[in-house]
């Protein structure tokens, strides 16, 4: 395996505080901070990433800082988060973060470069919510950079 690594924590995967997307965002992060992230993955992008970012009420300044200088693993970053004033943690914050992320769609020209990437034909056959496109991209990503 190469010294970049794709993320393969899919977007709707969350922890305990039940956030979708937090532990993919805490992976990418890490990545990037240790320059282990694969090329074309940003560690904070503008789209899952900053969402999560601003609907928890959260720094991306800050959020890069701490986990550049501590390192931390998934659990002590959870914890991080929940100390940070201001955070949106209550059950309605997360219920409408989670729902955003689970609604979301890419642009039909992301959608089709992704389905053409992978292969598949643009017919509809793919549910094609911005969460399954993802997933899509990263096995594609890692089929071609690891398996062939």
């Amino acid at each position: 395996m190469s010294d970049s690594i794709i993320p393969m924590i899919p977007c709707n995967v969350s922890g305990p505080l039940g956030v979708l997307h937090l532990p993919r965002l805490w992976l990418k992060v890490s990545l990037e901070a240790r320059g282990k992230l694969a090329p074309g993955y940003p560690g904070i992008g503008k789209g899952f990433d900053s969402m999560v970012i601003a609907g928890l009420g959260l720094s991306a300044d800050a959020v890069k800082a701490y986990v550049a200088e501590k390192k931390p693993s998934y659990g002590q970053f959870e914890a991080w988060v929940k100390e940070q004033p201001g955070v949106k943690l209550d059950r309605a914050s997360v219920y409408k973060l989670n729902q955003s992320i689970l609604g979301y769609h890419h642009s039909d020209d992301l959608r089709k470069e992704i389905l053409g990437a992978a292969g598949y034909p643009d017919n509809g056959s793919v549910q094609g919510s911005a969460v399954e496109l993802n997933a899509l991209d990263d096995w594609t990503a890692f089929h071609n950079s690891v398996l062939k």
